[in-house]
Parts: C-alpha cells; sequence; structure tokens
C-alpha cells in the first residue's frame, strides 16, 4: 500500500457523504477517555479521591469497567478509560447532579481536564475474558461526518427577565471566528423559550479550544458578566470552581444529527423545546431521532438536517426548514410528530401528554396543537464569513 503524507500546513481533504448521521442512540459500546492534568505534588490526593469515586461508579447501571493510568513520562498526566454498554446510560451519569456533586472533590488537585467519547467499531477478544466485557455491541460501520462539532448550553434566567435577557444576547458583538489554524467557529444560534436560554454553537477543529476563545473575548465577558443579575443559578465567572460547575449544569450536548446533505441558503433555522416527562427525556429524544432519520430519507420532506440536544428532561430539536416551519410539506414533519403508529408513545413522553392534568388528545392534530407551544424564540442567528 502506498502512503501518502499531507504537510501539516496544508488543510486536509475531508470525504463528506451527501447523508451525514451523527448518533448515540445505535447501541454499540462507548469507550470514555478523560485525560487529566494533575497539580504538581496533589498525585496521591487524586488518587485517594479517586478510590472514593470508584465505588459508586462502578454501580451505576450501564458501567462495565474502567482503568486508571499514570503517564510513564510526566507524572503529572493520568488517563482515565471507562467502558459503557451503549452511550445514553453514561450521558444520563455524567449529567445528573450526583455526577456533579461527586466530582467536585477533584477539582482541587485537577489542572485541567479533557474528555473524549467513542463507540466502539472492532476489537480483539480473548477467550480468558469475562461474559461482562461482551455486553454491548460494536459499531457496524464507520461514520461519515460533515466535518462540524455541535454543542450546545442552556440555562434559565429570572422570569419577567426575558425580554431584557433578550436584548443582550442579540446586540453583543461576534468574536473573531478563526480559534487558530485549525479551528474555526462557523455558526452560533440563540433561543427563547420561557425563562430558558439555549446557545447553539457549531465549529470546525478542536470545540474545546473554540469554547475556551469565546470565553476569553471581552465582548463575549462583558455580556456574561450583563446577565449574571438575571440568572437563576448564581455564578461568578471570576471564581473557576464557581464558572466550572455552572457551564458543566449548562452543558447540552448532541445526541443525534442528521442531514440530506441538501443545501438551500434560504432555509430558515428553527428550534424546539420539547417538554419530557420526568425521567424520560432520552427516550424522547431517541423517538425523535427515529423520526428525523426517515424525514431524512423523503426527498419532500422540508426538514434539511436536524439536531437533538438533551440532557435529562431537557430536550432542544434544532432543525433548518426549507422556506419555513409550513411553507413545505406537512408541518408536522416541521414540530417532529412521529407517524401516526408512534403518537400514542410520544403522549406518554410529553409532560402535559394525554395521562397529563393537561392532557391533549393523543391525535395528530393534538399533537401538532400541543407542539406549537414548544417553538421557541429566535434571537438571533449568526453564520461566520465563509462558515
Amino acid at each position: 500500500m502506498t502512503t501518502m503524507s499531507t504537510p501539516a500546513s496544508e488543510p486536509l481533504t475531508r470525504q463528506v457523504s451527501h447523508h451525514v448521521s451523527q448518533s448515540v442512540f445505535d447501541g454499540s459500546r462507548l469507550r470514555v477517555v478523560l485525560l487529566v492534568e494533575v497539580y504538581d505534588g496533589a498525585q496521591q490526593q487524586f488518587l485517594e479521591t479517586y478510590e472514593q469515586l470508584r465505588s459508586h461508579v462502578e454501580s451505576v447501571p450501564g458501567h462495565l469497567g474502567e482503568q486508571l493510568c499514570q503517564s510513564i513520562e510526566n507524572p503529572s498526566q493520568w488517563l482515565i478509560t471507562s467502558e459503557w454498554e451503549s452511550a445514553p446510560p453514561f450521558l444520563n451519569w455524567v449529567s445528573s447532579e450526583e455526577h456533579v456533586r461527586m466530582v467536585k472533590p477533584l477539582h482541587s488537585c485537577v489542572r485541567d481536564t479533557r474528555s473524549l467519547r467513542f463507540h466502539v467499531v472492532r476489537e480483539t477478544s480473548h477467550p480468558a475474558e469475562g461474559a461482562d466485557t461482551a455486553r454491548g455491541g460494536l459499531q457496524t460501520a464507520p461514520r461519515i461526518g460533515d466535518g462540524v462539532i455541535r454543542h450546545a448550553l442552556t440555562f434559565t434566567v429570572k422570569p419577567g427577565s426575558e425580554e431584557a435577557v433578550a436584548a443582550l444576547l442579540a446586540g453583543y458583538s461576534s468574536p473573531e471566528p478563526r480559534v487558530d489554524d485549525t479551528t474555526r467557529l462557523c455558526r452560533t444560534s440563540l433561543f427563547l423559550h420561557g425563562n430558558r436560554v439555549v446557545r447553539a454553537i457549531e465549529v470546525r477543529g478542536d470545540l474545546l479550544a473554540a469554547l475556551r476563545h469565546v470565553a476569553q473575548q471581552p465582548e463575549v465577558r462583558a455580556v456574561e458578566e450583563a446577565l449574571n443579575p438575571y440568572l437563576e443559578q448564581d455564578r461568578d465567572l471570576g471564581d473557576p470552581e464557581s464558572a466550572r460547575v455552572f457551564y458543566t449544569r449548562a452543558a447540552l450536548p448532541a445526541v443525534h444529527h442528521v442531514t440530506a446533505g441538501e443545501e438551500d441558503p434560504a432555509a430558515q433555522r428553527h428550534a424546539l423545546s420539547y417538554p419530557a416527562r420526568p425521567g424520560r427525556g432520552m427516550r424522547l429524544a431517541q423517538l425523535l431521532a427515529e423520526h428525523d432519520e426517515r424525514a431524512a430519507d423523503d426527498p419532500n420532506s422540508p426538514v434539511l438536517c436536524s439536531t437533538i440536544f438533551q440532557r435529562d428532561d431537557v430536550v432542544v430539536r434544532l432543525v433548518d426548514v426549507r422556506g419555513g416551519t409550513e411553507a413545505a410539506g406537512d408541518p408536522a414533519v416541521s414540530l417532529g410528530l412521529p407517524d401516526p403508529g408512534r403518537v400514542t408513545e410520544l403522549t406518554t413522553l410529553l409532560d402535559g401528554g394525554a395521562d397529563g392534568p393537561n392532557g391533549f388528545p393523543a391525535t395528530d392534530g393534538g399533537l401538532a396543537h400541543a407542539l406549537e407551544g414548544a417553538r421557541m424564540d429566535l434571537v438571533t442567528d449568526r453564520r461566520a464569513p465563509d462558515a
């Protein structure tokens, strides 16, 4: 085989599929890699704290096992790898308040962390391995992405402050899109639903580097400081621990993205915030993902692409729609209303569904009417030049 190399200074040619689908719902086993930089002299404290946490993690449903490793070259560098039956159990665990409380003691001895998550595609098996390692499947085929990483943050503001908050968020100056030679901000979309704010960003390159770049911009810091009096959760951006806890709770990961690869410069971006019943957010996100996969294969669908974000019972669906949510095709598709056979299940997942105190009919029309209230108000949607 002939090996070709590309100089570091030249951009890599990306293979982009017309139909892009990225999802946590394929049932594949998950490998989580956590890179940890420990303060000099705090290695023993870090080890003792980790030992206290490990016994708790072992009892989390879906957790298969993990390893803690220390660098042979730099004693301050540690590596934690954990394996999970699939991505949803891990995401439920890592976004829980219990997890936030448990990892707090680590912050005093850790300088920096970086979390990477991978579905297992291939592995070498050994006959002596126990049955536990066989739980969970392998990803059947490699995915082809579009080179864009999608992430969102969400937080709530004090009721009655929505108008002032919207004005602040709409009026800020966009940061420089170029982060470094390999990372670039592509798009930022801000929405309000009641007193909930959702900020969705699209990045090419390193997401963590992009988030740090944005946080360091004076114009962004000024807006964030101006928002502080309106937030329901207090934060002090000058206090690293306060900022860390706030952004940990605000993280809204993308759990599914699909696009048929068709581009339309006139497409409109919309967001919907679905009221999931307690403990049903992940299943609701999965049902919406299944709906959007089918819509992506329908050439008549008005939805060009969709991204679903989920954390606990917060489920947000971002859609780019040809000509608006009702300009083409069935508006129920834009709303995320599944086929008639799944309508009953959807009503059991939505808070205020057929069994709720403010129930609505378990029909297409009843659900479509209810989901109208899920539409979020667009605050601002900004694309970087040449994004």
